[in-house]
Order: structure tokens, then sequence, then C-alpha cells
């Protein structure tokens, strides 16, 4: 009998990784440890028809150009005491697109101390989630 693979549902993601922010967070003291630079990762599920296409062109596919713009905006809007308070506004911006079905969010600051190693939050917000952020907005 031959092998076979478990059939599994079919999804979809788009994936920005490692994305440097212009944005400044959080207040320090002299000999604190300045980040140098906040990375963001950022995985949304989409729809998988908006990745099998019959036909190529823009109006096909999930455009995710405006929303890194946003993003850029958003990171660049002043001093945020926290990381969360950014990935809240983040989070925000995504759910204004019905496309976005859930996602993934890390940022993280380099360096911690000393020149090494980073520091970040992780949140994955489901569907549910997004849908009540979508209600809320109205």
């Amino acid at each position: 009998m031959p092998l076979s693979m478990p059939t599994l549902p079919t999804t979809s993601r788009i994936e920005l990784k490692d994305f440097h922010l212009a944005t400044r967070i959080g207040t320090y003291a002299p000999g604190d440890t300045v980040p140098d630079y906040h990375a963001l990762d950022l995985t949304l599920w989409i729809d998988p028809d908006l990745v099998l296409i019959a036909q190529d062109g823009m109006a096909h596919v999930f455009d995710y150009d405006p929303l890194v713009i946003e993003i850029e905006r958003l990171a660049a809007d002043g001093l945020y005491a926290t990381q969360e308070r950014l990935m809240t506004r983040i989070v925000q911006a995504c759910a204004a697109y019905p496309a976005i079905e859930a996602l993934e969010i890390a940022l993280r600051k380099f360096p911690v101390r000393a020149g090494s190693g980073s520091l970040g939050v992780r949140l994955v917000v489901d569907g549910a989630q997004l849908q009540r952020m979508r209600d809320n907005r109205g």
C-alpha cells in the first residue's frame, strides 16, 4: 500500500520578516543600553484564493504595500513607552483589511545589553479577535 500524506486544509500566508522600523520606543537613563533598532515580523493569514490565482494581476491578490506604508507611518508616529502599544496599533491597522483572516506579530529590539541579544513581544490574533476589533471600529 503506497504511503500518502494526510489531507490538510489549504492555507496561505504573507510573511514580512526582519523589517527594521524607524521608531522610538522606551525611555532610557544614562548608562542604559539604547536599542540600535527594532525589527518587526508579521505573518498574515489570507484566503488561498488570493494566492492561487487564475491570471496575473494585482486585482487578484492581497496588495500589502498600503499596509506596509501604514506600519512605517505608525512606527514613526512619536515616542512609544512600550513595544506593546506600537504592536496594538499595527494589529488595528491590519484589522482594517477584511482579507486578513488572522495574524502573528513580533517586535524585537536589538541589542538588549552590551551589544548582544534581542528582546521582543509576540502576539497571535485569531479571526474571532480580529472580527471583534472590526466590529468595535464602527
